[in-house]
Formats: C-alpha cells, sequence, structure tokens
C-alpha cells in the first residue's frame, strides 16, 4: 500500500505538471505571434496575471484530486477521479486550441465542456471529501471567467 500511496503522490503531480507544460507550450508561440495583435475585452487581465493564477490553480487541482483519492473505499471515489482526469483532459486541450491552431471557437466549445466536468467535479468529490470539492472553486469561477474572455475574444476577432 505504501508503494501505491507513493506512485499516486506522484502522479497526480506529473499529470497537472504535464497539463501545464502543454499549455506553456502551445501558449509561447500563440503570445508571440498572433495574441498581442487581438482585440480583448476590456476585462482581461494584464498577461503577467496569468501564470500565477494558473500555478496556483494547479496546485489547488492536484491538491483535491490527491484528498479524493486518499479517500480509499468512499462512495464515489472512482467516479469523482475520473471525472477529475476528464477534465484536465479538457483544460489540456483548450491552450492548444486557442493559442497554437487559433480555433477560439472550438476553445469556447472545449471550455463549456470543462466548465461542465469541473461543476461534475465538484459535486462527485463533495461526496468523497468536502474540502476537495471545495478546493475546487477557485478553478471553476476563474474557467468561468476565462469562458466570458474566450468568447469576448472570439467575437471581437471573428474577421480575423
Amino acid at each position: 500500500m505504501e508503494r501505491q500511496s507513493a506512485w499516486v503522490g506522484v502522479t497526480f503531480p506529473a499529470a497537472t505538471v504535464a497539463a501545464a507544460l502543454l499549455g506553456g507550450e502551445a501558449t509561447k508561440e500563440g503570445l508571440r505571434r498572433d495574441y498581442p495583435r487581438l482585440e480583448k475585452p476590456p476585462l482581461n487581465p494584464p498577461d503577467w496575471v496569468f501564470a500565477p493564477v494558473w500555478t496556483a490553480l494547479y496546485a489547488l487541482m492536484t491538491w483535491s484530486a490527491l484528498r479524493v483519492w486518499r479517500r480509499r473505499g468512499a462512495e464515489g471515489r472512482t467516479v469523482a477521479l475520473a471525472l477529475w482526469g476528464a477534465q484536465l483532459a479538457a483544460n489540456a486541450a483548450w491552450t492548444p486550441l486557442f493559442f497554437a491552431q487559433r480555433r477560439r471557437g472550438w476553445a469556447l466549445v472545449d471550455l463549456a465542456v470543462l466548465v461542465g466536468l469541473i461543476g461534475a467535479y465538484v459535486a462527485a468529490s463533495a461526496k468523497v471529501d468536502r474540502t476537495a470539492s471545495r478546493l475546487m472553486l477557485p478553478y471553476l469561477g476563474w474557467t468561468a471567467f476565462a469562458g466570458y474572455l474566450n468568447a469576448e475574444v472570439f467575437r471581437r476577432n471573428r474577421g480575423r
């Protein structure tokens, strides 16, 4: 059991870091090439805000998953962890869609799916570990805000 705990203690953070690195690589090219020229909404935060916010959100995501995983035998644990994995995959898909491929409409669809998956995870994890569920609320809020930003960038730059 200790070996399994050590493995999982590395797996959740590694999966989260992999998603963040994938996003970071896709963001670099888009930020350099395309993003500075886009018309953005008035509530768009300064560029420097995104890295610390996402670092904190990824840490909370990982902590949440680890708390759920540690509740062995809890009813709904497997479903909650599957939803966590699904939301991480949808999260990882957004950045390449938005920045690298410049498919901002599809990125918005991905965000809608992501918000639904995060909400489903919040509900499922609440049955397993209330703190784990609450740890995801800032991420849910930020992702909904990202939906507004994505929708506005898409709308304002549709012809470009």
